[in-house]
């Protein structure tokens, strides 16, 4: 769900979040029947904000990455990818105070200090020997017991929930770089970090292109099971059939 100032700098966030799903997908088998029709109760508007995103995709944001990706020599993506990580630790750390997670809290809030510091404000990883985690607000309300509710594809944000969406935008009341005034600032950090993140999609994508058949069913399917494995931690309940006995 955006917050309506950060509309242009959404867009690069957006796209983020889909080509996640799409990568995410690509790594698993998924089961294109685990969602249930109750899960996507608003699959013919999903359809067409689909539709319309991998449109603008196709048309606008790939074809930059492939230039950035051709383009910008591999040190220095990935120091662009170390800073952009670092920002992201910021509401990963807080979200895990709210999950009472104190002990990876700890872990993730040294990366930031220090990434921060001794890293050159994050574009150098020396903390990699600490685990990364994935943590943000939709798993949070997730860890306390909120349902996901119906999937729902925003236009040009992605793949996302009624649960997942709220979580979006109070997250942006923690980051970093929303919080930045310098409108042009935090505009072309927003885009910035969306070319990087769409770039490095590019050769994980190709997996879809050759395998799926409906891509609209596998990646909703892998994105409500991929959330589901976030809020658990990686060991989400058995899901119960009608013929379990």
């Amino acid at each position: 769900m955006p917050c309506v100032h950060h509309a242009k700098s959404d867009r690069f966030n957006a796209m983020y979040m889909l080509l996640t799903s799409l990568l995410m997908a690509g790594c698993g088998t998924i089961n294109s029947t685990a969602s249930t029709p109750q899960e996507d109760p608003f699959e013919s508007f999903n359809r067409g904000v689909y539709k319309f995103n991998d449109k603008l995709d196709q048309a606008v944001v790939k074809p930059v990455a492939q230039g950035y990706d051709k383009v910008v020599p591999s040190p220095v993506k990935i120091m662009v990818g170390n800073f952009f990580s670092n920002l992201d630790d910021v509401v990963v750390t807080a979200n895990d105070l709210l999950q009472l997670k104190f002990k990876q809290a700890a872990s993730d809030g040294a990366r930031v200090v220090f990434n921060s510091t001794f890293g050159l404000f994050g574009l150098i990883n020396i903390t990699d020997r600490l685990e990364k985690h994935n943590e943000d607000f939709g798993q949070t309300l997730g860890y306390w017991g909120v349902p996901s509710g119906p999937y729902l594809v925003l236009p040009i944000l992605g793949p996302s929930s009624i649960r997942d969406g709220t979580g979006r935008y109070t997250d942006s009341y923690l980051s970093v770089i929303s919080n930045t005034k310098h409108v042009p600032t935090r505009n072309s950090a927003w885009a910035l970090e969306g070319l990087d993140t769409r770039a490095g999609l590019l050769e994980q994508e190709k997996v879809l292109d050759d395998a799926i058949i409906n891509r609209y069913s596998f990646i909703r399917d892998a994105y409500l099971m991929h959330r589901q494995n976030l809020v658990y931690d990686g060991n989400p309940p058995r899901q119960k059939f009608d013929d379990d006995e």
